[in-house]
């Protein structure tokens, strides 16, 4: 390796670093945003929360990846403009690719480990992070029992009290606690002055230490009579344990979400869309075959002649065919709306089972296009920094925001037009890319001529220059000599 491929790499390792933490830490904020009221009131504990951020932190590594690219190639070359670096290293006679090739080999090799990570690495990050995230959508909130309101979070019994005190909210007064664990109903009551709220073996159970109260517990042989007939129990101090086991946070098995599209690797995934399109293929050869049952055919001479095999002529018949009754048109009209509802129905399973191909076919396509993003940021970001010659986190941050929205903006229209057949899934996935292309081999061309993109001056030569581009020239006149 050379200096000049050192200088530029050690430039540009720094700024990539620091931007793609800053790309992660944000995308991460806003996907655990999304999901935050799944997460609030549920005491997952310390070892969930950061389960989930790791997890979902691998997932958006190549969503991370092109911006990063973008930002950091925007300020090497920004920064090497600034400091005159650059034009010192094109005085000694290096072209502008020569000194774009260290960080576009870089960016080549980073895009073909992002696709190695997109297709080994994120199935598996998806699998843990969607299974867990389901079970904590599963579990209940922590146990939280409030002054004035019947908590019925404990299953088999609902409680109430009056008021709270203590530092963390121990000791209640005024306690009422309903028992309907049995299949009778609310069958025992309990009604306390006080007591005391505290957990036991690592929060496993929920010990309510109750005083001056009374428990008032239903008669199974009373319970005909018109009369209520009950026992009371009076207490000065009394236990009761519940069990917290529904709080846990229960493990669903990953075997039962691995057939999801976004968990499966490439060779998986074109096996899903070949299986469905055999099924699909199946299914449309066989459509005509299940109309001949709506069909009802019967023989008649619609001519008016019959062929006299005995005299090998045509003869005419004594009847023709008979005029439809009214018993024979209903017929048709009921057959005919079986018909349409039966291939309306017949269509919408076509379709549901293309739409589906195409999801899949999405995510085959994924897997390429967020890898191959990654070189065409660079086409952009290196040729722009060059032409701007502006570091930092200014300039470069403003341009890089802007062709990252359009690159998702237009990622979104083509995976939405794609999903919904309006065009070929392959164009619309590819469809950023193909849009952002131009723009970078432009930049590309406007950088290897030194040209001043962003001054006025070039501007007022554009603008002088385009009449004459779309102005016909008038043919010359030629005069016979």
């Amino acid at each position: 390796m050379k200096k000049i491929d050192k200088l530029i790499l050690q430039a540009f390792i720094g700024p990539f670093l620091l931007t793609f933490a800053v790309v992660e830490f944000v995308f991460l904020t806003q996907t655990m945003m999304k999901y935050l009221d799944d997460l609030v009131g549920k005491d997952l504990g310390t070892g969930v929360i950061l389960q989930l951020l790791m997890y979902f932190s691998v997932l958006i590594v190549p969503i991370s990846l092109p911006l990063a690219v973008l930002l950091s190639s925007l300020m090497t070359y920004g920064n090497l403009g600034e400091h005159h670096e650059l034009t010192a290293i094109k005085t000694s006679g290096v072209s502008l690719t020569r000194i774009l090739r260290p960080v576009m080999l870089f960016s080549a090799l980073l895009a073909g480990f992002a696709f190695w990570f997109n297709n080994t690495i994120v199935p598996k990050a998806n699998l843990k992070a969607y299974s867990l995230l389901w079970d904590v959508r599963q579990q209940k909130l922590a146990l939280d029992i409030r002054p004035g309101v019947f908590y019925s979070g404990i299953p088999g019994y609902t409680i109430k009290v009056n008021s709270k005190g203590g530092e963390n909210g121990e000791n209640l007064y005024g306690v009422m606690i309903y028992d309907h664990s049995g299949s009778s109903g609310n069958v025992a009551m309990v009604l306390a002055d006080s007591g005391r709220m505290a957990t036991r073996y690592d929060g496993q159970y929920l010990a309510l230490e109750l005083f001056n109260g009374r428990k008032y517990v239903e008669q199974p042989s009373a319970r005909d009579r018109s009369g209520a007939g009950f026992v009371q129990q009076k207490f000065d101090r009394t236990d009761i344990i519940f069990s917290l086991a529904s709080f846990s946070l229960d493990r669903t098995k990953e075997d039962l979400f691995k057939e999801n599209k976004i968990m499966l690797t490439l060779p998986q995934l074109r096996g899903f869309v070949d299986s469905m399109s055999v099924v699909l293929n199946k299914e449309r050869r066989q459509a005509g075959m299940q109309l001949n049952p709506y069909f009802l055919y019967q023989r008649f001479d619609t001519t008016g002649q019959a062929y006299d095999r005995r005299t090998a002529s045509w003869q005419v018949p004594a009847t023709k065919m008979p005029a439809p009754s009214a018993a024979v048109l209903e017929s048709a009209a009921n057959r005919a709306r079986n018909l349409r509802s039966f291939m309306t129905t017949y269509s919408e399973r076509l379709g549901s089972t293309a739409r589906e191909m195409g999801n899949y076919r999405i995510e085959i396509f994924r897997k390429y296009t967020q890898s191959v993003a990654i070189l065409i940021m660079f086409l952009i970001g290196a040729p722009l920094g060059a032409i701007i010659k502006k570091g930092g986190l200014g300039v470069p941050v403003l341009v890089s925001i802007l062709f990252f929205i359009i690159f998702y903006v237009v990622s979104i229209i083509g995976e939405k037009y794609g999903r919904e057949a309006v065009m070929p899934v392959g164009v619309g996935m590819w469809m950023s890319n193909f849009v952002l292309l131009p723009a970078g081999l432009f930049f590309l061309y406007q950088a290897r001529r030194d040209s001043s993109l962003f001054e006025v001056d070039f501007w007022l030569r554009l603008s002088r220059k385009l009449p004459k581009w779309f102005v016909r020239k008038p043919a010359p006149v030629t005069t016979a000599g």
